[in-house]
């Protein structure tokens, strides 16, 4: 067995109580001056949170962050701000992109290095600047992970900072935060915490201990992300999914994702799709094409979801990338590239720009190339013409 490294938070607060701890210790933090990045709907919550701490001689500024996934523009604009404040402490509530700029602002605050030298993995030399994570989604397990994703404007390309450093220092996963949100962003970070946790179990450098992350963070969500779903304010359901997606984050530093991940970031760059439902639209072709290679695995999943152990192990597996096909149709997620304005005629673009995640393609079980990408994204085009739709998956077998 290959040796393996866990980078985890320093200190991991997790339950329903879990806001509460977060702001007893805020208020008891040696730091006096902090910066609070958050979305707008947490704002109001916090305005008391600022005034306790302004009367024990703290300083704290929140600053909202309501534009999508970060982009290096985005980023460096923050940055100002936050040199400009001189925060002793970062602290991201929010969903995936406040999480990922937070911990990126916190390591380069005090830093010499710039953006580009830090992209890749473990190019991040130091942070000097304390950071803890609250999510308010259960999808990206950015708060537990050691990955930021940014878009690059000028090539269309996401990129990746991957490094020690962005793990914070401490977490605090609230399942009572995540009460609100709607249902749609309730099912496409869930498929995104779940493809989190198949890639892991299915990846060419898993690993035992991450397996068994990986299988309990596919059961939590596979059983329980429609009841969230359809029942937002269901805390049981809630508390289960975000449990999920925190182990689908501890997947990600020591084993991380592949062509799902690989595939959806062209989606992003190019269209604006939301990182979670790209994942989610493309999750059950990008098993089902894997499935070959990892027949076992494949199987194991579907047990993990709840599918009965009838059958040849192929048939179990097919059975679990139908319940997964199953389940992102019942959360109103498109089993359909062209509802997100995907055209026909930039599939090759998209393919070449996916070829380019040579990190992630690395990590798919089955060897994923130009073509094959192409062919995915085909399966997942149907276009509209008159009131007819055509379907490519036909044209592919």
């Amino acid at each position: 067995m290959r040796a393996i490294t866990l980078i985890q938070p320093n200190r991991l607060v997790f339950g329903t109580q879990a806001f509460e701890r977060f702001r007893e210790e805020l208020l008891q933090a040696a730091c006096k001056r902090v910066w609070i990045l958050t979305i707008p709907p947490f704002v109001d919550m916090l305005a008391h949170l600022v005034q306790e701490a302004g009367r024990k001689g703290i300083t704290v500024q929140v600053e909202t962050y309501d534009s999508g996934e970060p982009t290096f523009r985005l980023y460096a604009e923050h940055l100002n701000k936050v040199q400009g404040f001189g925060a002793e402490l970062i602290v991201g509530i929010g969903g995936g992109s406040v999480l990922d700029l937070a911990k990126l602002l916190a390591a380069m605050q005090k830093n010499t290095q710039s953006l580009e030298d830090v992209v890749g993995i473990n190019q991040l030399k130091e942070r000097k600047v304390k950071l803890y994570c609250l999510p308010t989604t259960s999808g990206t397990g950015s708060e537990v992970s050691p990955n930021a994703i940014l878009l690059d404007e000028s090539t269309l390309e996401k990129k990746g900072v991957i490094s020690p450093f962005l793990v914070p220092d401490v977490t605090y996963v609230d399942p009572l935060l995540t009460l609100d949100l709607p249902p749609k962003i309730t099912a496409e970070t869930g498929v995104d915490a779940l493809s989190h946790c198949i890639e892991a179990f299915t990846n060419n450098f898993s690993h035992p201990i991450v397996d068994d992350f990986a299988l309990r963070g596919i059961s939590l969500i596979g059983r329980n992300l429609l009841r969230a779903y359809r029942q937002g304010r269901d805390v049981e359901a809630r508390s289960a999914v975000a449990l999920g997606s925190m182990y689908g984050g501890m997947c990600l530093g020591p084993v991380n994702t592949a062509g799902v991940h690989a595939l959806s970031y062209p989606l992003g760059g190019k269209y604006h799709v939301p990182h979670g439902l790209a994942n989610a639209v493309l999750l059950p072709e990008v098993m089902a094409y894997n499935l070959p290679a990892e027949v076992e695995k494949h199987a194991r999943i579907a047990l993990a979801l709840g599918v009965q152990e009838e059958g040849s192990r192929e048939e179990i597996a097919q059975k679990g990338v139908e319940k997964v096909r199953d389940l992102v149709r019942a959360c109103g997620i498109p089993a359909d590239l062209w509802v997100l304005g995907v055209k026909e005629e930039d599939l090759n673009e998209l393919a070449g720009l996916a070829m380019k995640v040579t990190r992630l393609l690395k990590n798919n079980p089955r060897e994923l190339g130009f073509e094959d990408a192409v062919r995915i994204y085909q399966r997942l085009l149907k276009k509209r013409t008159g009131n007819h739709v055509t379907d490519h998956s036909r044209d592919h077998g």
